[in-house]
C-alpha cells in the first residue's frame, strides 16, 4: 500500500534515443501490476488527446517553429496532461510511470535546440516552475551516443523531428541530461543503458522497489 501521507508516487524515466525507455518502462509497469501495485503508465509529450495532438505536431509536423513556441507546446501538452491525467492518478494513490517529462525539455530544447544559451535554459526554468507537477524520483537510461544512433538505425522505422538530428545534437542532449543529474543527484538516478535489455530492466526493476519501499515504510 502507498502511504496515507502521500496520495501517490510519480516517476519518470528518462534518456536519450535508442536508450530503451519505452520498452524498459512497459516491462516495469507489467511487473509492478503483477505485483497487485496500482500503475498508471503514460507518456510525453502526450498522456491526453489534446497532449497526443501536439505530440504528432512536434514530432511529425513539417512547422518550423522559433524555440520559444517550441518551448512553450511541450509545456502546453504536459500542462494538460498533469491536470488531466498525472494529477488525478495521484489523487487516486496510483505509481504514476511516464516516459520523458520536465528533464526532456531541459535536455533537448534546452542543450539540443537551444545549444544551453542562458535565455533559453532560463525561459524553460520559468516555465517549469509555472507548470510544476515535479517527479518524485527520475530514472535516466544513459547511453552514448554512437551506440544510440547504432539502435535507432537497427529499429527502422520513420524517424521524427528530434531521431532525425545530427549527431552533434544528440551529444548536446547527453550533456543536458547529465548537467541535470549533476544538479539534481537526490532526484535524479543515473542507470546504464548500454547493458543488455534483460540487465538494465533488472537493474531498473531494483531501484524502482527499493525506492518504493522507501516510501511506503
Amino acid at each position: 500500500m502507498l502511504p496515507s501521507k502521500r496520495s501517490g508516487l510519480f516517476i519518470t524515466l528518462e534518456g536519450g534515443e535508442g536508450a530503451g525507455k519505452t520498452t524498459q518502462l512497459a516491462r516495469l509497469a507489467e511487473r509492478l501490476r503483477s505485483e497487485g501495485l496500482p500503475v498508471y503508465q503514460t507518456r510525453e509529450p502526450g498522456g491526453t488527446p489534446a497532449a497526443e495532438a501536439l505530440r504528432n505536431l512536434l514530432l511529425f509536423g513539417e512547422e518550423n517553429f522559433c524555440w520559444q513556441s517550441e518551448i512553450m507546446l511541450h509545456m502546453a501538452a504536459r500542462t494538460d496532461h498533469l491536470a488531466q491525467a498525472i494529477q488525478p492518478a495521484l489523487a487516486e494513490g496510483k505509481i504514476v510511470l511516464c516516459d520523458r517529462f520536465h528533464d526532456s525539455t531541459w535536455a533537448y530544447q534546452g542543450y539540443g535546440i537551444g545549444e544551453a544559451r542562458q535565455d533559453v535554459l532560463d525561459h524553460i526554468r520559468s516555465l517549469r516552475q509555472l507548470v510544476g507537477g515535479e517527479p518524485d524520483v527520475t530514472f535516466w537510461l544513459d547511453l552514448p551516443c554512437d551506440l544510440a544512433r547504432q539502435r535507432v538505425t537497427q529499429r527502422g522505422g520513420k524517424l521524427d523531428r528530434y531521431e532525425g538530428q545530427k549527431m552533434q545534437f544528440h551529444q548536446r542532449v547527453r550533456q543536458g541530461f547529465q548537467q541535470v543529474a549533476k544538479e539534481e543527484p537526490n532526484r535524479i538516478v543515473r542507470v546504464d543503458a548500454s547493458q543488455s535489455m534483460e540487465e538494465v530492466q533488472e537493474h531498473l526493476y531494483g531501484l524502482v522497489r527499493q525506492f518504493i519501499a522507501g516510501r511506503t515504510e
